[in-house]
């Protein structure tokens, strides 16, 4: 196909980012442009020529904008095939004229939605209908017109204007089609997670919202190529949705500082901000390897938190990744910066003067050392997790939220002390994020064993009573499922573990409260169960 003449332009936009200046230059390669409401009056006050919409289809705009571009004099504009007599004849009976250029963008129905309190009927009136018919209709006739719905595209259209004498070619229609297919695609997708969300949220609709939705449609854009995946013969990167990403999310954080970023240390720096999110009080997290080595959270100072953290493994947490949910400050860089630690990244909501100026000085691995600012650390919403499996993907909704101590129930003649409660709720609360079979033991607030991804569940016990050495005395054991038979708690038992929770539910329930009663080990039964493979 050969390059098309363009003589004639429609101009909708929405996002009015570089408008003027590219209708400037349209408008200096003799092109005719028409327009309509908001965007007409912005090329009027830039003393932009535009012929207004409906005085040519001779229909005025109605219903508060609702309709202005859905006419024939337009689509016929845009969908005649220029290369047929019959298409010529029907524009001629008509007194149509052709558009060569159609310049759109849809209202900001993303925008719209993340606002905070906004209203369902409000979120359905930024849902458009003429944009997307008049960049279908264009993308479609790509043979004979061109389509812009981006500012970035701006500057290659007016570029090959320019330098043909006011021509477009085949390939860079074809392409701006393709953009543009692709636009309307993520628009439709955004609108149609909406509408179903609300249904869930019982916003829109009143019926039950716990059931996995029928369809789901993943639409991601690569932001970052990274070195190499998990192994340097892999290829990775990173890509994100093009509605944008949360605030306070791993991949919304801005490194302030260090090397660059690798498959692994994202992997870990999002294991690592989920621990924290999950803590009301100032709370540290050491990640090595997907799994938690240290962890603590107490209201005492972060520097304190931090060293408290660091003792569960000293040895694995060389290395390691660290996540706060304070900022870091220079007591706590302090600390983080002591004689033989390493330390390959830090997330954390900000870093103060001081703590920065430490972190970026004074190690050896100062100039190595990423530092990820990530703004506030929330609890995360919940949302449907994707794994992918050979010929398709599993879905589950994330384990996250509060545990609902409604649902415990101290299975044990031996009751917990109020502070054997507290490390209890620690030690449950941690070992969600550990590796299956997984067991934490915690002590003070913090983790001081883990045992993690075993086949057997005793053999976790047994490493982390191996990993907490003396500290396992008087400790507090979460098992993420149910103990199948009574072995483990005999082992944890000879190691001084004071108490135990766990989900509950084997058939050998009996014998494992019949031994932790023989020991005067008060233990809980959650109910629920906290697998992570």
């Amino acid at each position: 196909m050969t390059a098309i003449q363009v003589k004639r332009a429609i101009i909708s936009v929405s996002d009015k980012s570089g408008l003027v200046e590219f209708a400037a230059g349209l408008v200096e390669q003799g092109i005719e442009i028409y327009s309509t409401g908001g965007t007409q009056k912005a090329l009027q006050t830039a003393n932009i020529p535009a012929q207004d919409i409906a005085t040519y289809t001779g229909f005025p705009e109605m219903m508060d904008g609702r309709v202005k571009t859905l006419h024939p004099k337009i689509f016929a504009g845009i969908l005649a095939r220029r290369d047929r007599e019959d298409d010529a004849r029907s524009m001629a009976d008509h007194q149509i004229v052709p558009f060569d250029l159609i310049v759109v963008n849809l209202y900001p129905f993303a925008e719209t939605i993340a606002k905070p309190g906004v209203t369902y009927p409000e979120a359905i009136e930024q849902i458009d209908i003429g944009g997307p018919s008049l960049v279908r209709a264009a993308a479609k006739n790509q043979a004979f017109v061109a389509i812009g719905t981006s500012p970035r595209q701006y500057s290659e259209i007016l570029q090959q204007l320019k330098g043909s004498a006011g021509k477009l070619d085949q390939p860079l229609r074809q392409r701006l089609a393709a953009d543009a297919f692709e636009h309307t695609a993520q628009y439709d997708r955004m609108i149609a997670d909406y509408l179903s969300g609300q249904l869930q949220h019982g916003e829109a609709n009143t019926e039950a919202a716990n059931d996995m939705p029928e369809s789901i449609s993943v639409d991601l854009r690569r932001r970052d190529v990274l070195r190499y995946g998990e192994n340097p013969h892999q290829s990775a990167a990173v890509y994100v949705s093009p509605n944008g990403v949360p605030t306070g999310a791993l991949l919304s954080a801005k490194k302030l500082h260090g090397k660059e970023l690798s498959y692994n240390n994202l992997l870990d720096l999002d294991a690592a901000l989920s621990i924290v999110r999950g803590f009301s009080a100032p709370a540290v997290s050491v990640i090595k390897h997907n799994n938690p080595c240290g962890a603590a959270s107490a209201d005492r100072p972060l520097a304190e938190v931090a060293l408290a953290a660091l003792d569960g493994d000293p040895l694995s947490a060389f290395g390691s990744i660290f996540a706060f949910n304070r900022p870091v400050d220079g007591p706590t860089a302090d600390v983080l910066t002591g004689p033989d630690r390493f330390i390959e990244a830090i997330i954390a909501p900000s870093f103060e003067p001081a703590g920065l100026e430490i972190l970026t000085t004074k190690p050896k691995w100062k100039a190595n050392v990423r530092l990820l600012e990530c703004g506030d650390v929330n609890q995360s919403a919940e949302q449907i997790r994707l794994l992918q499996v050979d010929g398709g993907f599993l879905a589950q909704t994330a384990d996250t939220g509060a545990a609902n101590e409604a649902e415990w129930k101290i299975a044990t003649k031996t009751q917990p002390t109020d502070d054997q409660l507290a490390e209890l709720r620690f030690a449950w609360q941690m070992v969600r994020h550990v590796k299956s079979n997984a067991i934490v033991l915690s002590k003070e607030g913090a983790l001081v064993g883990v045992g993690a991804g075993q086949m057997s569940r005793v053999d976790s016990v047994r490493i982390s009573i191996e990993k907490a050495a003396q500290r396992a005395q008087g400790s507090a054991l979460a098992s993420d499922a149910f103990f199948p038979f009574a072995d483990s708690i005999e082992t944890a038992a000879a190691a001084g573990i004071a108490a135990v929770i766990q989900p509950g539910g084997s058939r050998r329930d009996d014998e494992v409260i019949a031994a932790c009663d023989q020991h005067n080990m008060p233990m809980i039964f959650t109910g629920r169960r906290h697998f992570r493979h």
